[in-house]
């Protein structure tokens, strides 16, 4: 190796996102490939993923239509502007989605991931009430513990401390709901917590707070994922859709995470039978390969916009990426894989075998509390008093040593395995957690 060689590949170069950088560079976790349910380090182990990547490898890697998809695309058409030009695959992926979508839900924005959906989606609202002669509505609502991507909409909507505190004041006009994670009253339950559907009628006392003219939009994850997997108690949702109906004020979902497949359903829409006004969607839409959101929104947000001259721009605002080509196909394949080989089904028939597999680990050590929905589930542990956060992270290090990468997110283990899963490897990576907690 020369002195070059070295001198690029010394990882010092590379800020890593979300990461101990320090701790990593000491002792790196390098991945050479993966395919189907694992990774291969690049010391030549296998590495079950038990996070399908970042939520969003729902197919599981190297899915062939996909990949066969990409290469195809790219000797064709590798990149079209969106601007005053079009390609068909884009507009035959807004289509599809349109027809996946819950209810009214029949247009669609592209963006190229979930933080740019976000800002969309909140752009959107803001000049939705504009168009309809509402101005004054600027004000936006999200939740504590909230995640909406790491852009400045998203992070002042969001309610991760982490993700805020050293930013600034961030935008202006933003409140934030209550969250609903109450080990309390609902530690240890299966399936949607009973207690908290009362903490959505703080949106009434926000309302008689600023006034419904002033707020534009209400902005929550179905399934809080990023905090912990927060699940919403039962009537929760829909008590938030009946207020937000009721003082004319637009209600966003956040399925960065919930969307494809992850809940067994197409949307957590679906799943929790509510109908938002508008949906936020990436990760799983190109099962990770490329790059990509989308933002879904109903008619009469679209319509509003379609007005005056037919030659002017009805909405200033996009990205160069929307609608790539490459991650069009992407997309398109991801869909038909989902759709032929019933993942989606797949994913539902699995949720109680995978809630049974995560509550046999309830009298662990450290253990407090153990929630799954979809495939999708977390296990919160007892914060060390003097350093939180590192029991969590001590457990991740055991376990992708024993061969098993999962997720932290403050001191609850999160997973989110691909959708491909066998009974068998729902038992190996429950099992490897176990051993992980007990060591």
């Amino acid at each position: 190796m020369n002195a070059e060689t070295k001198i690029r590949n010394d990882l010092s170069a590379y800020w890593m996102p979300f990461t101990a950088n320090r701790q990593f560079k000491d002792n790196p976790r390098m991945i050479a490939s993966a395919e189907g349910m694992y990774y291969t380090t690049t010391d030549g182990r296998k590495v079950m993923d038990g996070t399908a990547g970042l939520w969003c490898v729902n197919a599981g890697h190297r899915a062939p239509r996909i990949t066969e998809a990409v290469q195809r695309q790219v000797e064709e058409l590798d990149y079209a502007p969106a601007f005053q030009m079009g390609h068909p695959k884009a507009f035959e992926l807004a289509s599809r989605l349109a027809d996946l979508a819950p209810g009214k839900l029949k247009h669609v924005f592209f963006t190229n991931s979930g933080s740019e959906s976000v800002e969309t989606a909140l752009k959107i609202a803001l000049a939705y009430h504009k168009a309809r002669g509402e101005a004054g509505r600027t004000r936006l609502i999200g939740r504590e513990k909230g995640y909406h991507g790491v852009n400045f909409g998203g992070i002042s909507v969001g309610g991760l401390v982490n993700n805020r505190r050293a930013f600034g004041t961030l935008l202006g006009g933003v409140d934030h709901l209550p969250h609903t994670h109450d080990i309390a009253r609902n530690g240890f339950t299966k399936g949607q917590p009973e207690h908290g559907a009362e903490l959505a009628d703080e949106l009434e006392r926000m309302v008689a707070l600023h006034g419904a003219e002033t707020i534009a939009a209400v902005i929550v994850e179905p399934m809080a994922g990023s905090a912990g997997v927060i699940l919403p108690p039962q009537g929760y949702l829909q008590k938030l859709r009946e207020i937000t109906r009721k003082h004319g004020i637009l209600l966003i979902f956040d399925e960065v995470i919930t969307a494809y497949g992850r809940l067994g359903r197409a949307f957590g829409a679906d799943y929790y039978g509510v109908e938002p006004d508008m949906i936020t969607t990436a990760k799983g839409l190109t099962n990770g390969v490329i790059p990509m959101g989308a933002v879904l929104a109903g008619e009469e947000i679209h319509n509003a916009f379609m007005t005056g001259p037919d030659h002017m721009i009805e909405l200033f605002h996009g990205y160069t990426y929307s609608g790539n080509p490459v991650a069009c196909a992407a997309a398109l394949a991801a869909l038909d894989t989902y759709r032929e080989e019933e993942l989606f089904e797949r994913a539902a028939s699995l949720e109680d075998y995978w809630a049974d597999a995560l509550f046999s680990l309830k009298d662990k050590p450290g253990v407090i509390d153990i929630r799954a929905v979809g495939l999708v589930g977390a296990v919160e542990l007892e914060p060390f008093a003097d350093t939180p956060t590192k029991r969590a992270f001590d457990t991740y290090l055991r376990a992708w040593d024993k061969g098993v990468h999962l997720r932290t997110t403050g001191d609850t283990i999160a997973m989110s395995p691909p959708l491909i899963i066998e009974k068998s490897e729902i038992d190996q990576l429950v099992g490897t957690l176990g051993e992980a907690l007990d060591a």
